[in-house]
This record gives structure tokens, sequence and C-alpha cells, in this order.
């Protein structure tokens, strides 16, 4: 899963980004309006953490673009001011929850599980065929019997999990899985790797999904 940390205040910035790191989230930051706006508008994230005053914009205008402009993703407001009218307008806008500051990060990781399970249409748990996965327990299960993954391997099922029978773009799920600057490599022959890991894996343990490859193109999951 893919956060967007949209916070002006260094420290509070790399406060929740390292405590989102911790729980295994691909992390990405912006301090200002325009940054926000360049990543936002440039790159999938899965939810977006937005601080309403930054220093030159407002964050609801921001959210306001981006509805505008068609790029559906998960948002939570953070901010200082606890006014009414600012979280009438955020939720208008499209915003899924409202966090005032100060606010414990405990209560900030549950919001976010929060809001990815309603994304899922409420369940905490993902199913592909005889695969399942718990992304708040980081386990997957073939039949019931568990399967050991690598960290990335099961980062990629995981994103294929959450959209299945999609077809993702290399760069796409590189982005989701590495990062957004992993768009300035060479190659992705580190996608080969692990997709082909991760394959090996699924098969020996009798998965009845495949991530199939689309030539020139990505991938995509499909049952068999």
């Amino acid at each position: 899963m893919k956060i967007l940390v949209i916070e002006d205040d260094a420290d509070m910035r790399e406060i929740i980004a390292r405590s989102l790191r911790k729980e295994r989230y691909v992390v990405e930051t912006a301090e200002t309006y325009r940054a926000a706006r360049a990543k936002a508008m440039g790159y999938e994230y899965d939810c977006l953490l937005l601080d309403i005053m930054l220093p030159d914009g407002n964050g609801l205008d921001l959210l306001a673009e981006l509805q505008r402009a068609g790029r559906r993703t998960n948002v939570i407001i953070l901010s200082a001011r606890d006014a009414i009218e600012d979280k009438v307008k955020g939720l208008d806008l499209g915003a899924d929850d409202y966090l005032a500051k100060p606010f414990h990060l405990a209560e900030l990781h549950a919001r976010l599980k929060s809001v990815l399970r309603r994304r899922r249409g409420g369940e905490r748990l993902l199913r592909c065929g005889n695969v399942t996965a718990d992304p708040e327990h980081f386990r997957v299960e073939v039949e019931g019997r568990p399967l050991e993954l690598g960290r990335k391997e099961y980062d990629i099922l995981v994103y294929f999990l959450n959209r299945p029978g999609r077809l993702v773009e290399k760069q796409t799920l590189a982005e989701a899985v590495w990062g957004d600057h992993i768009d300035q490599a060479d190659n992705f022959d580190f996608i080969y790797a692990q997709m082909k890991n991760l394959r090996k894996r699924l098969k020996d343990a009798g998965a009845t999904i495949e991530i199939k490859t689309a030539y020139g193109f990505g991938y995509k999951l499909a049952e068999l």
C-alpha cells in the first residue's frame, strides 16, 4: 500500500512517515501545495494524508482539484483546524475521514486501516481463487495453509489481490511497490525477478490464481 503524506511541518511529516514505514507501507511525502499537486496528479496512491494549512495553498483546494481531474483516491484530512465547516467541506469534496491535530499515531493507523477496508467493501481479508491475504497481519494462505513470501513478493501479491482482473502497467506496479522515483530506473529487471519467484511459490503451493503477463504492457491477476 502506498501513502502520500502531505504535511508542511518537517518534524510531524517525518514522525508520520517513519511510523507508516514501520507498518510496511510505501510512503512518499510532500511539504507544499505545489509538490503535493505534482505527486497526486502524477502518481497513484492508496491514500493521501492531507494537511489543510500548507504554506502555498489550502489542502481543500487540492482536494477540489483532484476531484475535478477525476483522480479518485482515499483521503484522510489532518488539520489543526477543528472547524465544522472544514470537516463538512472536506467530506463534501470526497475525503473519507478527518482527524484533528494533535492525534495519537495509533489512532491515525486505525483510521487508515478502516478507510482501506472500506475500499474493499468492509472486508478485512483479500480473496481470489483459493488464496487469502490478511493485509493487517501480512499473512497469506493457500487453501488454509500458510504461504511464506518475501517482502516484495507479498507486496506484489496484495497489490494484485486489490485489483483482480485489472491490467497493470509495469511502471505503475513498480511505483506502487518500490516508490515514485523508481520511474527513473533504466529497466524493470527487479520486477521480473520478484514476479518469477512469486509465481513459482504460488504454483508450488497449489494456488488457483496466476499473475499473467500482457507482453509489452504489464500484468493481470487471473483465476485458473
